[in-house]
């Protein structure tokens, strides 16, 4: 191409062609940044965004989960020390099934009125178990005659027992059915040390209601 006389070309480059020129893409921090790498598809960012909200939830529900689960051994706490003090002032709603009902009270009543010998069974038991490892010949015969006279004391007193037991039940609950269970719940109640038993014993020895507290423990009268 000829040279049109007074004009010279220029070599300087133009201001769109200059390396510190605002419009080449490839010199941007982001193109620094991701040249070299591929650009995730959409379906990559999706799963990227989606894991990421399912940590920070799993974060929110760890300290959710440990504060509910506190909250709940509370709860559980104060309804077991509801139901064990209601179960002390003699209250039916807090008791077990096997011991709700008119006839499973006055089976109660009449054993705690009295003093059971089967109550003590199990330390009579106790004391022949330790008395039994003493190597005298005499001593064990005397161990297991002393056992045996107080087993059979044991149940003359619990068919005495249920004998009366059984006189008054009549005449307290005319129906059969309604008398259904009220001699082995009687039975197993006498086995049990007074103090130990649950429901705990509405009556003194000698059939004296018993006064108890707010937090059904008896109330001492002078």
């Amino acid at each position: 191409m000829a040279i049109i006389p007074g004009f010279r070309r220029s070599t300087q480059p133009s201001p769109e062609q200059s390396p510190g020129s605002s419009g080449s893409s490839e010199n941007t921090p982001e193109a620094r940044a991701t040249k070299g790498r591929a650009t995730p598809t959409r379906k990559e960012a999706e799963a990227a965004r989606k894991q990421g909200l399912k940590a920070s939830s799993r974060g929110r529900g760890a300290k959710g989960g440990k504060e509910g689960k506190k909250a709940a051994r509370e709860a559980e706490r104060e309804s077991r020390a509801r139901q064990r003090a209601g179960m002390m002032m003699g209250d039916e709603r807090y008791m077990p099934a096997r011991d709700r009902g008119a006839n499973k009270r006055f089976v109660r009543d009449f054993v705690d009125a009295r003093i059971t010998v089967a109550e003590y069974f199990i330390f009579i038991a106790i004391a022949v178990l330790l008395l039994g490892f003493v190597q005298n010949p005499a001593m064990q015969s005397f161990v297991s005659l002393a056992f045996f006279a107080v087993t059979a004391l044991i149940i003359i007193d619990t068919v005495i027992l249920l004998v009366q037991l059984n006189l008054r039940a009549k005449k307290q609950f005319p129906e059969k059915s309604d008398r259904r269970g009220m001699m082995l719940y009687a039975v197993m109640r006498a086995l049990q040390l007074r103090r130990l038993r649950l429901p705990p014993p509405m009556v003194t020895r000698g059939g004296q209601p018993i006064k108890r507290g707010p937090d059904g423990k008896p109330i001492k009268t002078g």
